[in-house]
């Protein structure tokens, strides 16, 4: 029990000064930090990041900062596509659903590492993007081109739930950063708002398809929370690169042991 109380509070954490990364890292945390096969850890990472993620939105929300009209499309269409995600990871062996998070994770990586060495947050709302925020209202210039883009992004992300039980936070945020020009306290913010929904809509299918979550995975559950909580503290006090490598890292660690394990 505490082995998975301290991995929770972990997730959380990763969750929290990210707003992405958690999701991610919930999977291999219960297959790899407690043993348990890909079946059982899904629903409790589902509902572990969904949770932890909505308390993150709720204070967001507080703040004025979640586009909450993006978030609820990409959650609709996120929710809608999730189950197909499901009905897949049940036709494939448990190998490939760890091979294929083990490569996602490399990517993910790669990704954030890169990312340390790009343009400045102000370079970046200088481009051009395909959902631009109005500047008299500061609200989403909706039209078909923006709202085709978050339906592309919510569907994927739920796809991703439903197959390998990751939140969607980690494509969430990059996409939201490449193709909006809202800025990344907003993006991270309506990402936990859209990972949530989804995270929740995708936990609830697959309980209802007969997974179970025991004592030990509500343990997991609310230690990711509190993970949560302390994330959102840390985050104005560690730098974003130390943050940004650390994640790394730890996607690294954790793709090489997904990918080397028997």
């Amino acid at each position: 029990m505490l082995t998975g109380m301290i991995l929770g509070v972990l997730v959380g954490i990763v969750l929290g000064l990210t707003g992405a990364g958690g999701g991610i890292l919930a999977i291999p945390a219960l297959t790899l930090g407690l043993g348990w096969p890909m079946t059982q850890a899904v629903p409790v990472a589902l509902i572990a990041v969904g949770t932890a993620a909505a308390v993150g939105a709720v204070g967001a929300w507080r703040q004025g900062l979640v586009r909450y009209r993006a978030a609820l499309l990409m959650a609709v269409l996120g929710a809608a596509v999730s189950p197909l995600g499901l009905r897949l990871a049940a036709r494939l062996p448990e190998s490939l659903l760890a091979a294929m998070l083990g490569a996602l994770l490399l990517f993910i990586a790669l990704r954030t590492l890169l990312a340390t060495r790009r343009s400045t947050e102000d370079e970046r709302l200088g481009r051009s993007a395909n959902c631009v925020l109005d500047p008299c209202t500061g609200r989403l210039c909706w039209n078909l081109k923006c709202s085709a883009t978050l339906a592309a992004i919510g569907s994927l992300s739920g796809l991703l739930s439903g197959l390998l039980g990751v939140g969607g936070g980690f494509l969430l945020v990059p996409a939201l950063q490449q193709f909006t020009n809202v800025r990344l306290n907003g993006v991270i913010a309506t990402s936990l708002m859209a990972m949530a929904l989804v995270s929740g809509s995708t936990a609830v299918s697959a309980i209802y398809a007969g997974a179970s979550i025991d004592p030990l995975g509500i343990g997991f559950v609310a230690a990711s929370v509190i993970g949560m909580l302390v994330g959102r503290r840390l985050l104005s006090r560690l730098p974003t690169r130390f943050i940004q490598l650390g994640f790394t890292g730890l996607c690294a660690v954790a793709a090489a042991s997904l990918l080397i394990r028997p």
